[in-house]
């Protein structure tokens, strides 16, 4: 049996219909040109494991399990389990995902503690397509991905907006761009003002060090790498399990040539952005291993090195189903979750939690677990049938995310870029399997992105975002909408505060057209550099809650981007910024075609009525959701207090991205590790 979305046509939460997944099996895809070469290239037991498969199981949620028998733990001695992390529920997503196994092991860190990590993936280690940088994409629609949709977005011209997501033990930090970035000072610092005390940059930057090890560099590469001018680097301090490098050749141009064009307009970053990032263009790390270049990421970071210490278990392949709880009493004041429920191998089981139950399942999935758990808006879940534990209407609202689209611009013929391995083409793969396999070198090695800046609003823009943040103020009604246009008004008209992000991507990009529009809808002929947008502070928020039940239906996802027209205006002006960086900055104009050619004649930008139309129909998903279980004031639809517990619960906490109240400024990973890692010392400090 498969829980189905909801076809377009139908607007109103309806539940998926379950139907059998009985049938003749689904013809498997041909396997494209990279394919093929990836399958000769390597030893492995199946060659289909490296197909891409459009079948039931990978693109519309995986089947139920038959009832074989129910029992009561796992193993042994996990009959005492100090704590269950949840990781994965039925449909994992993919945000914070990575945190569960960072939890895990620091709590294991005390041989007394028991620590169970329930996770519906399986450990993708193995597979070239995890380890190989580069080869990210291929691992969409695959047995390592579960491909979400959004609900259809009427200010993105009615689309539904794909989120791929991990389904792999280490969740999407196994299947993601790599992009290993901090956020901004004042994006963490807004944590606090929102009723968090101990959640600013000073109480969270050395948890930055505790996750990840800064590269070292060469002092003689440092100019071209467009650091030289740093006053300090993260380097000495920072030497936790993620490993980091620049990515790419560090004689690339487009380093150089970034930071000299965001230094002429006064924009340099003055030092490593893991200090203290506030606006200005950097040389970008990426969560790749600088001696292996491989992937570095939460399994093999933190899970590998510690996997057999013996109060440790994890288990793949268990999908959490809900959790079970004693209610509160006149001996016990407080609701108490006493053991999870969840499937694995054709079995339901149940496993005892004597401390402590912590949900790591994502923005998307931890509201699914408590949902479904009894905890919830009251309304919602009586609607479902579903007894209520604890009324918490904030549990899957104020979800929000990071909107993001690029230009491309054809590159001069000498410009290294990657677009003959994004148009597949065997020769160019076959070659970059060689250089990769002999000597761990060339384009495979990395995804492209070297260079990222966090950038104000350009000047131009600010009399218009003014009278926009007048007129669309919230009213006393609405607490937290207030709170958090409070905030933002203030980083958005902060000179020294960004309010997009901005990144390049030696490649061509294909987002989303408009049928019978004449843009290009796959890879073109040519070299190009992209510069991507992205809106850094999302004042649009949307939802994601079950349709049901039923643990196997898909929840509903509507992040209503650009919901709020402040998103939009923000948005449209960076864009149109980049048209002026590109026209105006020889640096950077030297090393692109000229006169300059665009991929897609759509984005020759001329306004900010054609830098919005061009927004709504490419505009897409960063896949950086967060929020959805937010840490707030209970009184301002908070889930989880400044610990992580669920209000009104004794001994559940959510530690994930879900849990963040206004998303990273930047690439949510780092954020996540970090936010991890001083979680896990916030749950030893109560035990």
């Amino acid at each position: 049996m498969a829980g189905y979305r909801a076809a377009s046509s139908c607007p109103e939460r309806t539940e998926r219909p379950i139907t059998s997944s009985s049938g003749p099996p689904k013809k498997q895809a041909k396997p494209t040109p990279f394919e093929q070469v990836l399958m000769n290239g390597f030893d492995a037991p199946s060659s289909s494991l490296y197909h891409r498969q459009e079948t039931a199981s990978s693109r519309q949620g995986p089947r139920p399990p038959a009832v074989n028998a129910t029992v009561n733990s796992t193993t042994g001695y996990m009959h005492s389990i100090t704590a269950v992390v949840c990781c994965r529920v039925m449909r994992p997503d993919g945000t914070g995902r990575q945190a569960g196994l960072v939890v895990a092991a620091r709590l294991s860190e005390n041989p007394h503690v028991r620590v169970l990590v329930l996770e519906a993936g399986e450990d993708h280690s193995a597979d070239p397509r995890v380890q190989i940088p580069a080869l990210y994409k291929a691992l969409e629609r695959t047995d390592a991905d579960w491909g979400f949709s959004t609900e259809p977005q009427p200010q993105l011209n009615g689309r539904k907006v794909p989120v791929n997501q991990g389904k792999a033990l280490g969740g999407s930090s196994s299947i993601n761009a790599h992009v290993f970035v901090p956020p901004a000072k004042c994006l963490v610092d807004a944590w606090d003002q929102l009723g968090n005390p101990g959640w600013n940059w000073n109480a969270l930057r050395p948890y930055f060090a505790r996750a990840y090890t800064s590269p070292q560099v060469d002092k003689s590469l440092e100019r071209v790498m467009g650091i030289s001018e740093w006053t300090s680097r993260d380097n000495e301090t920072a030497s936790g399990p993620i490993q980091t490098s620049f990515p790419g050749p560090a004689s690339h141009p487009i380093r150089e040539a970034w930071a000299e064009t965001f230094k002429i307009s006064g924009l340099a970053m003055a030092h490593d952005p893991f200090f203290e990032s506030s606006v200005g263009a950097f040389s970008c790390l990426a969560s790749i291993d600088p001696a292996k270049k491989e992937r570095s990421y939460a399994t093999t970071a933190y899970y590998h090195p510690i996997k057999n210490r013996d109060n440790l278990q994890v288990l793949t392949g268990a999908c959490v189903l809900k959790i079970d709880f004693d209610k509160a009493s006149p001996s016990v004041p407080k609701i108490r979750a006493t053991s999870v429920q969840y499937v694995k191998d054709g079995e339901f089981k149940t496993v005892a939690a004597a401390k402590e139950v912590v949900i790591a399942a994502g923005a998307f999935q931890s509201p699914k677990v408590l949902e479904l758990s009894g905890i919830g808006d009251a309304q919602l879940l009586a609607k479902h049938g579903i007894d209520v534990v604890q009324n918490l209407p904030g549990v899957g609202e104020n979800l929000n995310d990071h909107l993001v689209t690029s230009i491309g611009y054809q590159a001069r013929d000498d410009l290294e870029t990657l677009d003959a391995l994004a148009r597949q083409e065997p020769e160019a793969i076959g070659q970059a399997m060689q250089e990769y396999q002999s000597s761990r070198s060339g384009p495979l090695t990395s995804v492209g992105v070297y260079t990222y800046a966090y950038l104000p609003l350009p000047v131009e823009g600010q009399h218009r975002l003014r009278e926009l943040l007048d007129s669309n103020r919230p009213d006393e009604s609405q607490p937290l909408a207030r709170a958090l246009h409070n905030i933002a008004e203030r980083m958005l008209l902060d000179s020294k505060a960004p309010s997009g992000a901005y990144l390049s991507l030696m490649a061509q990009t294909a987002p989303p057209v408009e049928p019978g529009s004449g843009s290009p809808t796959g890879p073109v002929p040519g070299k190009f550099v992209s510069i991507g947008a992205m809106l850094s502070h999302p004042l649009s928020r949307g939802s994601v809650h079950i349709q049901s039940s039923n643990p196997f239906v898909d929840p509903v996802i509507d992040p209503r981007y650009l919901s709020n027209p402040i998103d939009e205006e923000v948005l449209a002006h960076h864009l149109l910024h980049i048209e002026t960086i590109v026209a105006s900055s020889p640096p950077l104009a030297r090393l692109l075609h000229q006169p300059l050619t665009r991929r897609d004649p759509a984005s020759h930008l001329v306004d900010l009525d054609t830098a919005k139309k061009y927004l709504r129909t490419t505009g897409t998903s960063m896949w950086h959701p967060a929020g959805s279980c937010a840490m707030l004031p209970r009184e301002l639809g908070g889930v989880v207090d400044a610990k992580l517990r669920v209000y009104g619960v004794e001994n559940v906490r959510v530690v994930d991205s879900s849990a963040i109240p206004m998303v990273s400024t930047a690439n949510l990973q780092a954020t996540v590790y970090a936010f991890a890692e001083r979680a896990a010392d916030l749950i030893k400090e109560t035990w």
